[in-house]
């Protein structure tokens, strides 16, 4: 019988919560500082938005498949939700409100948060198929040290790479060479090929946390706890000489991601499933849809900038404009406030979900 942890779901509802909260400003131009992402190195709370969902992701494979044998039909589900969630992203980059309602091919970006996701679980879930906890760290560290390696040291052109954001960064180079046109900024896609790769290392991490939930051991919490120190303590350190950048997805970036992602996580774990306090209920539920609440969420908006509602607004700055901005209010908190608002709905959609028993595997 599979053993439900209260707190991985609502760690997983939280984090999209927080994903639709930072993707939702009343406007881009007037956002606090710790709801942006950071300029290149250095990372803020909203940088850790992302690591949190795939480390989740990971974590929940776990629970998913550790009663699953390695066949045929396993990775048939594993190719098929893959495949949906490469879509779903795809569609999201294509699509737009004039006939065909999608864009032109050279306009379409590849690379996308749900595109990295298919394939980060892709990978992640494989690993754990095929491999024991001693050869997934063997994995982990390999791909933390060899990408460090790459990134830093390994010459691009007959030079030596760069950590900056310029042509002679590796992660750069091969989403410019590669993708064309397809990315998010003409010189670099923060989803790019090459840093997905230690994005799969953060899913690994976090299956290592999976794994403890699951074991029988008593100290749960305090290991995972100190799990989290340790990461935070590395990757800090690591991040003197491998800078911490999510854009890049940098050993450093994960390891610090992932350790504050055990002391959350392990926060809301004692509350939850060891003192049984009733926290974060509604959270748990919109985890139980949770691809499908940031789905609908990145897609709506998406309409709301498209649909005009007159030459001078969509629907998006009209409501934000018509009711959140007043004079003598900081635009900066009008902006949250339409972003929470946006949150709260969506929230409420993923309990309505919840309790009329809908639920959206993707």
């Amino acid at each position: 019988m599979k053993e439900r942890i209260l707190a991985v779901d609502i760690f997983r509802g939280l984090t999209i919560a927080l994903m639709i909260l930072v993707n939702t400003p009343g406007t881009w131009a007037a956002v606090y500082p710790p709801l942006r992402h950071a300029e290149w190195h250095g990372y803020t709370p909203t940088d850790l938005v992302f690591p949190f969902f795939l480390f989740i992701v990971g974590t929940s494979i776990v629970f998913a498949y550790r009663n699953k044998t390695a066949n045929s039909k396993t990775y048939r589900k594993i190719v098929i939700r893959t495949l949906k969630l490469i879509g779903l992203g795809l569609f999201l980059g294509a699509f737009t409100l004039e006939f065909p309602f999608f864009k032109d091919f050279a306009e379409i970006r590849f690379p996308g948060v749900l595109q990295r996701i298919g394939v980060v679980f892709f990978f992640a879930a494989l690993l754990y198929l095929h491999f024991r906890k001693k050869g997934l760290i063997v994995i982990t560290a390999a791909i933390l040290i060899g990408y460090w390696l790459w990134m830093a040291y390994l010459p691009l052109d007959g030079a030596a790479p760069s950590l900056e954001r310029v042509a002679n960064n590796w992660a750069n180079y091969i989403d410019v060479n590669l993708f064309g046109s397809h990315t998010y900024k003409p010189d670099y896609d923060p989803e790019g090929l090459l840093s997905t790769l230690p994005s799969i290392a953060t899913s690994l991490l976090g299956i290592f946390t999976g794994l403890l939930l699951v074991s029988k051991r008593d100290d749960k919490l305090k290991v995972m706890l100190l799990m989290g120190v340790i990461m935070l303590i590395v990757g800090t350190l690591w991040g003197m000489v491998f800078p911490i950048n999510k854009a890049l997805w940098t050993s450093s970036f994960v390891l610090v991601t992932a350790g504050w992602a055990n002391l959350v996580l392990g926060l809301i774990y004692y509350l939850t499933d060891m003192r049984g306090i009733r926290f974060g209920s509604i959270f748990s539920k919109v985890g139980a849809n949770a691809i499908t609440v940031y789905f609908l969420s990145s897609f709506i908006a998406k309409l709301f900038y498209l649909i005009r509602v007159n030459e001078d607004h969509g629907v998006h700055s009209w409501l934000f404009d018509t009711i959140y901005v007043h004079d003598g209010v900081p635009l900066e908190f009008s902006s949250l406030l339409y972003g929470l608002s946006v949150t709260g709905f969506y929230l409420f959609l993923g309990w309505w979900m919840y309790r009329k028993g809908i639920f959206i595997k993707v």
